[in-house]
C-alpha cells in the first residue's frame, strides 16, 4: 500500500462514483435508442450497437485493464481510461451519422475498461481487508449496483428535456471533475514494482476470446442461436480462451498468473457473479419495456418506475457489508439470491391492465434488497485473499464475469420472452406481458441456480473465516486451494 497519507472517505466517493457512471452508460442509452434512430437515420437491424458497442468493449479489454493497472499504476490506467471515455463521451454527442455513434460508444467502452477494474483495485489496496474493505464494498456495492436503475432514469430524463445527444454529454463534466480531482486523492497504487515486461501473446489471446465470446452473446437473436455465426464465434473464442491458458502455463511473466484460480473464493464468487449477472441484468430491460409498451408510460415515467429498486440498493448494500462481517460472504450471497429469486418470482406476475403499485413497487423493494446482498457479497468473495500485486487482476476478473453474465442473461431472456410473446394469440399488450412474465421467470430460475452454486463451490469454513478475521480487525483468512 502506499505510504504517503490519503483520505480514505474521499478517494472512495471518487472512485465509488465513476464506477456508478460507467455501469450507468451502460443502461442510460436504452430509453433514447428511438430518438436516436431517428435521428442519424439508423436502420432498427443496428441500433442495438449503440448498446452493444459499449459491452463489447467493456467485456472484452475488462481482464487486459485490470493486470496493466497492476504493472504500470492504478491511477495511471485510471486517468488514461478516464480521458479516453471523457473523450469519446463528447464525440458521441457530436455524432451525425450511424457509425460514427457506434465508434464513439465502442471507445467509451474501451475506456470503461481500463477505468472500472483500476477502480475497484485502488479500494482493495486502500482498504485493509477485513471489516474495512466490506465497509468499503457496501459503498461501492450501493453506488454501482444501482446504476443500471440509475441509467434508465437519467436516460427517459435527458432524452425528454434535452435530447439524446445529453446521455452521452453529461459525461463530460464528470470526466473533467474527476481527472481533477483523481491525482489529488487517488494513490499511484503500483505493487508490481520491476515487473513491467508485458506478456503480449497473453493480451492479444485473452482480449481476443473474451471480445468474440461477447460479440457472439449480444448479437445471438439476431443471428441465431444456431447460425453458423454465433456457433463459429463461440467455438473461435473457447479455442484462443484455451490458447491463453496454455501460453499463461509457460510464460515467464504471465498476463494473469493462473496460480490466482487456486483461491476457491475468487475462483467461485466469479462463476456465482456469472448468474448473478444473468438474472439481474436483463431485469432493467424488462422493467422498462414493460412500462411503456404494456402500461403505455411516457420514456421519463419508465425511468422513475425504476427508483425504487435503486434506492432499496442503495439502503441494504450497507446492511449486506455487516452481514458478511458477522455471517460470511457465503450465507449473505446465498440470501441474497434466494430473496431475488423471490422477487424476481413476483415480477412475473406483472400482468397487461397492472399499475405500479400493483406490479412494480413490492417486487423492486425485494429484488433490490436480494440484488444488494448478493452483488456486495459477491465482490467481497472474490476479491478475499487477493495479494496487493493481483489486486489488478483480481478486479478485471470481477468485472469480466459480471460483463459476461450480462451479455449471456440479457441475449438468453430475451430470447425467452420474445419467443413466448410470438407463441401468445392475443391483442398486443396481453403477449408482450406474457413475454416478459417469461423473462422474469427465466431470471428467478437463474437466482435459484447462482444459490445452488454457491451451496456447491464457496466453502463455508473459509467463509466463516473470513467474518471471524473481519470482526477482529485482521486480514483474511488464509484460502484453501482445493
Amino acid at each position: 500500500m502506499p505510504s504517503a497519507p490519503v483520505n480514505k472517505g474521499l478517494a472512495l466517493a471518487l472512485l465509488a462514483s465513476t464506477q456508478f457512471v460507467l455501469i450507468l452508460d451502460a443502461a442510460i442509452v436504452g430509453v433514447a435508442l428511438p430518438s436516436i434512430g431517428s435521428d442519424l437515420d439508423f436502420a432498427r437491424e443496428d441500433l442495438s450497437w449503440v448498446a452493444n458497442a459499449y459491452t463489447l468493449m467493456f467485456g472484452g479489454f475488462l481482464l487486459l485493464g485490470g493486470r496493466v493497472a497492476d504493472l504500470v499504476g492504478r491511477r495511471r490506467m485510471f486517468m488514461v481510461g478516464l480521458v479516453l471515455f471523457t473523450a469519446a463521451s463528447l464525440l458521441g454527442g457530436l455524432a451525425q451519422s450511424a457509425l460514427w455513434l457506434v465508434l464513439a460508444r465502442a471507445a467509451q467502452g474501451l475506456g470503461a475498461a481500463l477505468i472500472s477494474p483500476a477502480a475497484l483495485s485502488l479500494v482493495m489496496t486502500l482498504f485493509t481487508e477485513g471489516s474495512e474493505r466490506n465497509k468499503a464494498l457496501g459503498v461501492w456495492g450501493a453506488v454501482a449496483g444501482s446504476g443500471g436503475a440509475a441509467g434508465v432514469i437519467l436516460g427517459g430524463v435527458l432524452t425528454e428535456w434535452l435530447g439524446w445527444e445529453a446521455v452521452l454529454y453529461v459525461n463530460v463534466p464528470i470526466g473533467l471533475v474527476v481527472a481533477f480531482l483523481a491525482p489529488r486523492l487517488l494513490p499511484e497504487g503500483r505493487e508490481a514494482a520491476g515487473t513491467r515486461s508485458f506478456d503480449v501473446a497473453g493480451a492479444v489471446t485473452v482480449t481476443a476470446g473474451l471480445t468474440m465470446l461477447v460479440y457472439a452473446l449480444v448479437d445471438a437473436n439476431d443471428a441465431g442461436w444456431g447460425s453458423a455465426q454465433t456457433l463459429g464465434l463461440a467455438a473461435g473464442a473457447l479455442a484462443l480462451l484455451a490458447l491463453f491458458v496454455a501460453i499463461e502455463l509457460r510464460a515467464t511473466r504471465p498476463l494473469a498468473p493462473l496460480a490466482i484460480f487456486r483461491n476457491r473464493a475468487l475462483r467461485g464468487a466469479n462463476i456465482v457473479n456469472v448468474a448473478m449477472t444473468m438474472a439481474f441484468f436483463p431485469m432493467f430491460f424488462f422493467l422498462t419495456f414493460y412500462a411503456q409498451y404494456v402500461l403505455g408510460y411516457e420514456p421519463i415515467e419508465a425511468g422513475f418506475a425504476q427508483l425504487p429498486i435503486a434506492l432499496s440498493i442503495i439502503v441494504f448494500a450497507g446492511v449486506a457489508s455487516q452481514i458478511v462481517t458477522r455471517a460470511g460472504y457465503k450465507t449473505t450471497i446465498l440470501i441474497g439470491l434466494l430473496v431475488a429469486a423471490a422477487g424476481l418470482l413476483w415480477f412475473a406476475q406483472v400482468s397487461p391492465g397492472g399499475s405500479f403499485m400493483a406490479d412494480i413497487l413490492g417486487p423492486s423493494l425485494v429484488t433490490g434488497l436480494g440484488l444488494a446482498f448478493a452483488f456486495v457479497a459477491g465482490t467481497i468473495a472474490a476479491t478475499s485473499g487477493v495479494s496487493g500485486e493481483q489486486a489488478g487482476l483480481a478486479s478485471g476478473l470481477v468485472n469480466t464475469s459480471q460483463q459476461i453474465g450480462g451479455a449471456l442473461g440479457l441475449a438468453l431472456l430475451i430470447a425467452l420472452a420474445t419467443a413466448r410473446t410470438d407463441a401468445v394469440d392475443a391483442a398486443q399488450p396481453v403477449a408482450l406481458a406474457e413475454g416478459y412474465q417469461a423473462g422474469f421467470l427465466g431470471g428467478a430460475g437463474l437466482a435459484l441456480l447462482g444459490a445452488l452454486l454457491t451451496v456447491l463451490l464457496l466453502s463455508s469454513r473459509e467463509s466463516l473465516e473470513h467474518a471471524e478475521a473481519a470482526r477482529k480487525g485482521e486480514g483474511g483468512a488464509a484460502h484453501a486451494t482445493a
